[in-house]
């Protein structure tokens, strides 16, 4: 009789959890359930997983161009960042970007509520924006190469070659950028606004910067810009920096 009371007793802790609905040790909490793919909604897990290999795990020096750059944050349009997100880019018809098209649309792997907390979120983590006096638009007009060769050797010879060869200075090589290998990699509108925002990240001026420049260097208007893009995209078929 006294061992059917011990049982008893040692039950009642085990029946009042049951009637609190208290759970039993070990059993799974539905908060620590595994998040399925498709319903991840915060910006810093779906960076880490979709962005930070290419941007950066802060937004900058990556081997993409910064995310976390307040010229940048400034003037690409928000339309713009959740296009790029969701499409991709085109360097031709023949030829993607390294930038994929995230958007299930687009044989991605991100719904769209997914692509806009991206958009929405690179805003945010890293502003506020600059406010330049009178940037140049993000997007121009198609532009042919009159005039490339004067722009190209006052706004960036100094640091990458009177050919765009590449050159050593201060103890630092600069990039090689008349290189079909790396052109067919970057559209024309990543090479204008490589021209805009420069890679602050790893020194190079932008539109407006002095450094490794003349010192009567004036910010570039955006037909310049315009021509430079043209210039460099003329380099895939095989152009030079002399060209027209």
């Amino acid at each position: 009789m006294n061992g059917h009371r011990t049982v008893v007793t040692r039950l009642l802790p085990l029946l009042a959890a049951l009637v609190l609905g208290c759970d039993f040790p070990g059993r799974p909490n539905s908060a620590d359930e595994p998040v399925p793919a498709n319903k991840v909604l915060k910006f810093d897990a779906l960076y880490a997983i979709r962005c930070a290999g290419c941007h950066g795990a802060d937004g900058k020096l990556g081997p993409a161009p910064p995310l976390n750059d307040p010229l940048f944050l400034a003037l690409v349009p928000d339309t713009e960042l959740l296009h790029v997100i969701a499409e991709g880019r085109t360097v031709s018809a023949a030829q993607k970007s390294p930038m994929p098209a995230f958007a299930e649309s687009r044989g991605g792997p991100l719904t769209d509520a997914q692509v806009k907390v991206l958009a929405e979120g690179i805003k945010t983590r890293w502003g506020p924006p600059a406010s330049p006096a009178e940037p140049p638009p993000y997007i121009g007009s198609v532009a042919t190469g009159s005039g490339n060769k004067e722009v190209f050797a006052r706004a960036c010879a100094g640091c990458h070659g009177k050919d765009g060869e590449g050159i050593e200075r201060d103890g630092k090589l600069h990039r090689k950028i008349h290189d079909p290998a790396f052109l067919a990699l970057v559209s024309d509108q990543e090479l204008r606004r490589y021209v805009i925002t420069g890679r602050p990240d790893l020194g190079m001026p932008a539109y407006d910067g002095k450094a490794g420049r003349p010192p009567d260097f004036r910010a570039l208007t955006s037909p310049e810009i315009d021509g430079l893009a043209a210039l460099l995209g003329s380099w895939r078929q095989g152009g030079t920096a002399n060209d027209k």
